[in-house]
């Protein structure tokens, strides 16, 4: 079993699992920045491609490597991988489903937080000894705890489900929408309510984002969706930076029509300089929170994804079906 690796050495060793397929496959690791004919050559009888969320992988490379069998994200995501094209040709297209949902969920959490205790320009004013005006401020105007907020849940995936599981222990009451509605138990059982996406948008005190971006998601968030939110609501995007129309929300910020917002993902990704979202005016600085897409990146998370990439590439080896199929095969 030979796969080609778009991804550093020793990154992929370093997560390494004990499984006797790791000391059986022969691997072969190129940049992501190769060419197609490069990543072919070097791929030649390859039977797995392992990518990671962000690599691109056209029918054009599949038809290049004609003994591939799997395409396997290190991952969650594969919106790049030509689903249709893969299917075609019978390749399985799989990812490693929930093993960042702890790791997302945490940042998305966070996010919350930093907003709601204005974590940024409160540090920012604590490094420059302006202590006293900001407690003055809170007198008349407290900062709201996380526990008072009603919190949606656009999506109910893995990730979704240990936000609301973090989110029940603040003492949140937390919606959800999804496009296929849980049992009364399995309610129940994560603490949540089902609503409609627009009564979602009209009754949280935070929107938080977790869901795939695909044709019916794109710019899931736009100008309408946000009008229906609070004017003191904020938006947490740990998703994907399609699901939002940028414009859209840099409108509502500068007009007011929205508190603030936290932002792991945007699109397009690297980020230019001049996105709506990042060339912004000094007066939405303080009402935007970033991070850089790293929801996910822990250790924890590479350990449970990297083990889910090599018990698939078992199962194709041995002539067996892998698990986390998302290209309908």
């Amino acid at each position: 079993m030979k796969l080609l690796i778009l991804g550093k050495p020793d990154h992929y060793r370093h997560f390494l699992p004990d499984l006797p397929i790791t000391r059986q496959a022969e691997a072969v690791y190129r940049s992501f920045r190769c060419s197609e004919e490069e990543l072919a050559e070097a791929g030649k009888g390859a039977e797995v491609l392992c990518v990671n969320p962000t690599n691109t992988v056209t029918a054009s490379l599949m038809d290049r490597l004609p003994q591939l069998k799997l395409i396997q994200s290190e991952g969650v995501g594969f919106d790049r991988v030509d689903l249709k094209a893969a299917a075609e040709r019978n390749i399985y297209v799989c990812n490693a489903a929930g093993c960042n949902a702890t790791a997302v969920a945490e940042q998305a959490v966070l996010l919350m937080l930093m907003l709601l205790r204005r974590a940024i320009p409160y540090d920012k004013a604590t490094r420059e000894g302006q202590e006293t005006p900001i407690l003055r401020q809170l007198m008349l105007s407290p900062l709201t705890e996380l526990g008072e907020c009603a919190v949606g849940l656009v999506g109910f995936g893995s990730i979704a489900k240990e936000t609301a599981r973090r989110l029940n222990a603040f003492g949140c009451t937390v919606y959800y929408n999804a496009p296929h509605r849980r049992t009364e138990a399995e309610e129940r059982s994560w603490g949540v309510t089902y609503l409609p996406l627009e009564e979602l948008a009209e009754r949280s005190d935070i929107v938080s984002l977790h869901c795939p971006a695909n044709d019916s998601t794109r710019n899931l968030v736009d100008s309408a969706f946000l009008g229906r939110m609070k004017p003191t609501a904020y938006l947490i995007n740990t998703a994907r930076g399609d699901v939002v129309d940028s414009e859209a929300l840099r409108c509502a910020l500068l007009e007011g029509r929205l508190a603030g917002a936290g932002i792991d993902t945007l699109s397009p990704e690297p980020v230019p300089r001049d996105h709506p979202l990042i060339d912004i005016p000094e007066e939405l600085r303080d009402r935007i929170v970033y991070s850089p897409h790293i929801a996910g990146v822990t250790r924890t998370f590479f350990r449970k994804g990297h083990r889910i990439l090599w018990e698939n590439v078992a199962r194709v080896a041995a002539g067996e079906r892998p698990e986390h199929i998302v290209n309908g095969l």
